[in-house]
C-alpha cells in the first residue's frame, strides 16, 4: 500500500483487537468508503494488507500542526485516545461510537464523558448514555454484499451441498448469541424437512468449547450430525461468500448490541428469522424480509423455521424484498456521510 503523507491524515479509527470481531468488520468495511470523502486511516492490527491504515506509533507521533480526529469503539481505544492527548500533547478531537444496548461500567461512563464527541448506533443505544449522542445506523455496502449470479456454482465451489435449503447463523458461538436456541429449533423441525441444513460460522473461545461440544454432541445423537455442521471460524472473504450461498439467516441472540449480519444477509438476498433485540426491528420489516420473534424463545424460533422451510416461493419473495430494503434504507454510503460530517465538526472546532 502507498505511503500515506501526514498532510492527508485526518481521522485516525483504531482497531486494537487482533481477531475479527462486530467492531474489527465496521472498521474495515467503512474505512473504504469514508477514505473517498475524508482523510482517513486505521491504525492497529490484525487489519486487511490493502486497508488504508497506519502503525500505532506513528499515530503517536503525527505532527501537532493541526487538529486530527481519533474515532474509538472500544474501551482501551478511548483510553488510548486520552493518552495521546493529555500525555503525549498529539492534537486529537475524540470520538466515541457506542452499540451497547446496556448500563455501561463506571470507568466507561467515565471515558465516555472525557470524549469530544459520540455516535450511538441506536436510539436504544443512546438511551443508556449519559450525554447527547449522534445516532447513525450501520450500513451496508452492497457492491460487497449482494446476491451469488449462481448459487448452484458457488455451493458447489465452497463444498456445501447443491440441493439444500441452508439456513445460516455467523458470529462467535456463545449462549448470548443464541446458537444452542437454533441447534433445538433445527432438532425440532429438521426430521419434517430433509432437505435443511444449517451452518455455523465464527470463532469457538476455549471458555465456550464445551458449549459448543455439547451441542454438536446433540446434533450427531440425533443423527443429524452431518445436517448441523459448525465451520469455525473462516476468512472474511469466505464470510461473505457464504452468506451469499445462503437460502435463511438466523439471528436468534438473547441480546445484541446492533447486530449486523441480518443487514449482511439480507444485502445478498436472504431471508432473516431474528430476536427482538438490538437493532433488528429497525432492520427487519416482519413478514417481508423475515420473521422477528421474542427472544429465548426456541419454540417461536422452530414455529418461524417450519414456515420459512416450507415455503420455497415465499423464501425467494422475502430474499428480493430484503435486498431492496437495504438498498433503500441501509446501504453503507449513507452512515459514512453521516459519520464524516461528525468528524467535519470536530475539525472545525476551535482548540
Amino acid at each position: 500500500m502507498p505511503t500515506i503523507p501526514d498532510t492527508r491524515i485526518e481521522v485516525i479509527a483504531p482497531n486494537l483487537k487482533r481477531r475479527l470481531s462486530g467492531v474489527t468488520a465496521t472498521v474495515v468495511r467503512l474505512i473504504p468508503v469514508q477514505a473517498r470523502m475524508i482523510g482517513i486511516v486505521a491504525a492497529g492490527p490484525g487489519l486487511p494488507p490493502a486497508l488504508p491504515h497506519i502503525t500505532l506509533a506513528r499515530a503517536a507521533r503525527l505532527p501537532r500542526d493541526r487538529w486530527r480526529v481519533w474515532h474509538a469503539r472500544r474501551n482501551t481505544e478511548m483510553v488510548l485516545g486520552l493518552i495521546l492527548r493529555h500525555v503525549l500533547g498529539r492534537r486529537y478531537r475524540l470520538l466515541f461510537t457506542s452499540a451497547a444496548q446496556r448500563a455501561h461500567t463506571g470507568l466507561t461512563r467515565w471515558l465516555i464523558r472525557r470524549q469530544d464527541a459520540v455516535i450511538a448506533t441506536s436510539p436504544q443505544a443512546a438511551g443508556y448514555l449519559e450525554r447527547p449522542a449522534t445516532v447513525i445506523l450501520h450500513g451496508v455496502d452492497t457492491q460487497v454484499f449482494h446476491p451469488a449470479p449462481d448459487r448452484t456454482a458457488l455451493r458447489s465451489a465452497l463444498g456445501l451441498d447443491p440441493e439444500a435449503i441452508l439456513i445460516g447463523c455467523f458470529g462467535r458461538v456463545r449462549a448470548q448469541k443464541g446458537v444452542d436456541l437454533l441447534v433445538e429449533a433445527a432438532l425440532q423441525v429438521f426430521p419434517r424437512h430433509p432437505r435443511a441444513q444449517l451452518i455455523l460460522t465464527g470463532r469457538i473461545t476455549p471458555d465456550n468449547r464445551a458449549f459448543a461440544d455439547a451441542l454438536i454432541a446433540r446434533a450427531r445423537a440425533a443423527g443429524l450430525g452431518d445436517r448441523i455442521r459448525f465451520l469455525g471460524e473462516i476468512p472474511w472473504e469466505d464470510v461473505v461468500r457464504h452468506y451469499q450461498a445462503l437460502d435463511l439467516f438466523a439471528a436468534p441472540a438473547r441480546w445484541e448490541g446492533f447486530g449486523l449480519t441480518p443487514l449482511e444477509a439480507m444485502a445478498c438476498g436472504v431471508p432473516v428469522i431474528a430476536a427482538r433485540v438490538g437493532a433488528y426491528e429497525m432492520l427487519i420489516q416482519d413478514g417481508l424480509t423475515g420473521t422477528l420473534i421474542p427472544p429465548g424463545d426456541a419454540g417461536a424460533l422452530a414455529g418461524a423455521l417450519d414456515r420459512w422451510l416450507a415455503d420455497g416461493a415465499g423464501r425467494a419473495a422475502a430474499g428480493r424484498a430484503a435486498r431492496a430494503h437495504v438498498e433503500a434504507d441501509h446501504a453503507i454510503e449513507a452512515e459514512a456521510r453521516a459519520i464524516v460530517s461528525v468528524y467535519r465538526r470536530l475539525l472545525g472546532r476551535q482548540p
